[in-house]
């Protein structure tokens, strides 16, 4: 009797060893802070509904992006800070399909037509700038996301788009810096077969879109040519002495990883209801980045898991942390210095654990 107690015990023991152990440090740490913070806004009386509807929009929103990260860690070339090369070329799919007055899913669908071929070339040329400085992948690309978003600042001034309702009022050219979706395509996933439970909001639309990219991209890690880009990523010399074109692999990788971005930005601007151009994707990677590690991706080991439960715990605490922060200080406001302080600082202690996992 005394025997089986002991394994049943041990079986249990190593059962919460093992989920631990996957599970991992950081993210129960974060875990439990945001756990802390709806108890926190639940004894100041905050309405818990909003706060898991706005949730479950960022997590919708924002899950894309995240997913991007996935091909360059799988192929080894590690986090793209270079993502603002993809979110252009989803910015100008997005700013034609306004240009042509395109409504609901046919200008939703149509920026995502429009964006892929842009994205696929942009993601080409950026393969190409990143084949040529090996090992430092991750710094020449922030330069690149950098220097791409400020060249596209004089081809938001200068493009010709004459749509009233686009360009600045004065002077008549020039596109303006926050373009409004509510005669396009706003919201168009969000409130595709959205319901309602005690009073949450469930994005339905968004969420399944988000959950579809999720399935097909695990089903490419699976295919022939996953399978590949995984093993040139976590053992270079291995895939080309069985054959593998190293080198093909990886561009497929940042060329696949740019396509998602412009996607992505696609998704969270028909969510977020604007399009924002000139500076606004400048540090578009960043939150990405945060989000994939500490869902618990590394260098050498990234899965569509880490990216999923990134994104649920990254952008559950910025949506959150905000409105709980205000209300416990009373008449103080320091939103914006709260947003800056939660955001920077979740990315810098994503940033810090990244090879410790």
């Amino acid at each position: 009797m005394a025997d089986t107690e002991e394994k049943s015990t041990s079986r249990i023991t190593g059962f919460f060893s093992a989920a631990y152990k996957d599970f991992g440090l950081p993210r129960l740490i974060i875990t439990g802070f945001v756990l802390f913070l709806f108890i926190l806004a639940t004894i100041m009386k905050m309405d818990l509904t909003i706060l898991i509807s706005d949730s479950l929009v960022r997590i919708g929103m924002n899950g894309v992006l995240v997913l991007s990260m996935l091909p360059t860690l799988a192929c080894g070339v590690g986090l793209n800070f270079g993502l603002p090369v993809g979110v252009i070329a989803g910015l100008i799919g997005a700013v034609m399909s306004m240009n042509w007055n395109l409504q609901g899913f046919a200008g939703f669908f149509a920026a995502i037509a429009i964006a892929l071929p842009v994205a696929m070339v942009a993601g080409y040329i950026y393969a190409l700038v990143l084949e040529r400085v090996q090992g430092q992948e991750m710094m020449v690309g922030t330069y690149v996301g950098f220097s791409i978003v400020s060249a596209m600042c004089m081809f938001w001034l200068l493009a010709p788009i004459k749509n009233p309702a686009m360009i600045f009022a004065i002077g008549g050219q020039g596109l303006r810096y926050t373009l409004t979706l509510d005669k396009t395509f706003a919201k168009v996933l969000n409130d595709f077969l959205a319901f309602s439970v005690f009073g949450v909001t469930i994005p339905t639309g968004l969420l399944l879109f988000f959950g579809l990219l999720c399935v097909l991209m695990s089903l490419f890690y699976r295919s022939k040519a996953g399978l590949a880009m995984r093993t040139v990523g976590s053992n270079p010399m291995f895939a080309k002495s069985s054959g593998m074109n190293v080198r093909y692999m990886k561009m497929w990788g940042v060329i696949l990883s740019t396509v998602l971005a412009a996607v992505g930005i696609i998704v969270y601007s028909q969510s977020y209801g604007f399009v924002q151009l000139y500076t606004a994707p400048l540090y578009a990677a960043f939150p990405a980045v945060a989000s994939v590690l500490i869902g618990g991706a590394t260098l050498e080991r990234a899965t569509v898991g880490n990216a999923v439960i990134g994104t649920i715990l990254f952008h559950t605490l910025l949506t959150i942390a905000l409105p709980v922060t205000q209300t416990a200080l009373r008449g103080a406001d320091i939103s914006e210095i709260a947003r800056m302080i939660i955001s920077n600082g979740m990315i810098l202690y994503a940033l810090t654990r990244a090879e410790r996992r």
